[in-house]
């Protein structure tokens, strides 16, 4: 089952057209990814980061924009994982207006797993890529 996270366009997120500012939509993506980590993987990103001491910085990114957004919709991002390497995680996100089938935006970023001590790249923990494997595509 795919994980989705509910967002409401806020004023802030939109720009003088009046529609969303397209940088936001990469914000729009992480806080999904923070909500896919404490609902579906068991553990609070923050978690994973201060105590665990692992990060997952963007290295890759594609977005594709199929209409724009306007202050107040409601929004549902999908998470998915699409890629799961022995340092790297492809995630997807599809974002959709609540109740509408057609995505509006979708996209995709390669994170790679960093030791958050040493700033250096590192295998993806076994815990968390046990946990993640449930969420690669069948």
């Amino acid at each position: 089952m795919a994980f989705r996270s509910l967002l409401k366009v806020r004023f802030g997120d939109i720009d003088h057209a009046g529609i969303v500012y397209y940088p936001r939509f990469l914000h729009y993506f992480h806080v999904s990814l923070e909500e896919f980590f404490g609902s579906r993987v068991g553990v609070d990103y923050a978690t994973v980061i201060n105590e665990h001491r692992v990060g997952f910085p963007t290295v890759h990114l594609e977005t594709d924009f199929h209409r724009p957004l306007r202050y107040g919709e409601q929004i549902e991002i999908e998470v998915g994982v699409v890629k799961l390497g022995r340092t790297s995680i492809t995630w997807k996100y599809t974002v959709y207006v609540e109740g509408v089938s057609e995505p509006v935006i979708e996209g995709s970023n390669v994170t790679v797993c960093l030791d958050m001590e040493t700033f250096k790249k590192r295998e993806i923990p076994y815990w968390l890529r046990t946990k993640l494997k449930n969420f690669l595509p069948s």
